[in-house]
């Protein structure tokens, strides 16, 4: 039996007890590979969209697309959100970049939050997604959850963006907080960053090669995501990740293994600096993050090995 049999048992429950599920970011990287899922589980799905106008076409009985002027009219229909609303953080930032990456999370989480706040039947549950980037750099210490926030730009977006979900404490919801990193799936995020460069044969780490990335396949990212609404005593921040972050340096060597190319171009950190200046802190900060709460909880991991991880998307 496969190992993550706790994890489809819970899909099993859901099934039999579909809901009504409003998502943001639906429409995005994580997002898509989670509405497929709810979708086969025959929920009812409504995804907030700037622009709902584009998915006319995906329209089904199970899943409809609504502005954000829509969500106050929709909310008192919802059993749960998913909020996964925000600016991608790959390439280089300036002033005005940050402050898209800061207020993409802050606005949508705070919207959502308002709706819930003037709701007669507010949902029963707030899945609201943070980054693992909380905690900064860390070298080679082991994080968990109790492990404090950083004093950065992208720590302090964190703690702000969690703050503003656990508003929704006070209106008798429960909050469940998946702090992620990079997530692997063949057509998005770090793997599609670093496929071209490996095809070339210019693949290597980046920076010293010794900071931990706390990698996670998509199909447990998904899992671990729905994994609050089959337990209902799970609440609070959590770190969604696999228990078996590499290095930098063995990151890399795996992944030009799976490729059947070399992994010893080197992009030192001067030039990863040079290139994305502040926002080369997501490449270069050491998170040797550990998932402590879902495994106390029960949650177990399909891929726990990274060669298997990328074996299968790759």
């Amino acid at each position: 039996m496969p190992n993550w049999q706790n994890n489809y048992q819970i899909k099993s429950d859901m099934m039999e007890d579909p809901k009504n599920i409003l998502i943001t970011g639906g429409t995005g990287f994580i997002g898509g590979y989670l509405t497929e899922e709810l979708m086969k589980q025959g929920h009812f799905l409504t995804i907030v969209t700037r622009s709902p106008k584009k998915y006319i076409e995906e329209q089904a009985s199970n899943q409809k697309f609504i502005s954000w002027d829509d969500v106050d009219e929709v909310i008192n229909s919802m059993d749960i959100v998913i909020n996964l609303a925000g600016e991608n953080l790959f390439g280089r930032w300036n002033e005005s970049v940050k402050k898209r990456i800061y207020n993409s999370r802050i606005n949508a989480t705070r919207n959502i939050v308002d709706a819930i706040e003037k709701a007669e039947a507010p949902p029963s549950l707030l899945i609201s997604a943070s980054g693992v980037s909380i905690y900064g750099d860390h070298g080679d210490e082991v994080i968990d959850e109790d492990t404090p926030a950083a004093d950065n730009f992208l720590a302090q977006t964190c703690v702000d963006w969690e703050a503003e979900a656990k508003r929704a404490e006070q209106f008798g919801v429960r909050i469940a907080i998946p702090r992620i990193g990079p997530v692997l799936q063949h057509d998005g995020g770090l793997v599609s960053i670093m496929k071209l460069p490996f095809a070339l044969f210019l693949g290597g780490p980046v920076g010293s090669g010794d900071q931990y990335i706390p990698w996670i396949h998509m199909s447990d990212m998904c899992n671990a995501l729905l994994f609050p609404i089959g337990n209902e005593d799970f609440s609070g921040p959590y770190n969604a990740n696999s228990p078996t972050p590499e290095t930098m340096s063995n990151f890399t060597h795996i992944f030009g293994s799976v490729m059947n190319r070399p992994s010893f171009f080197k992009v030192p950190e001067f030039a990863v600096k040079l290139v994305l200046g502040e926002g080369a802190q997501p490449a270069l900060e050491s998170l040797r993050v550990q998932p402590k709460k879902l495994q106390k909880a029960g949650f177990t991991f399909e891929y726990e090995d990274l060669e298997a991880a990328l074996a299968d998307i790759l």
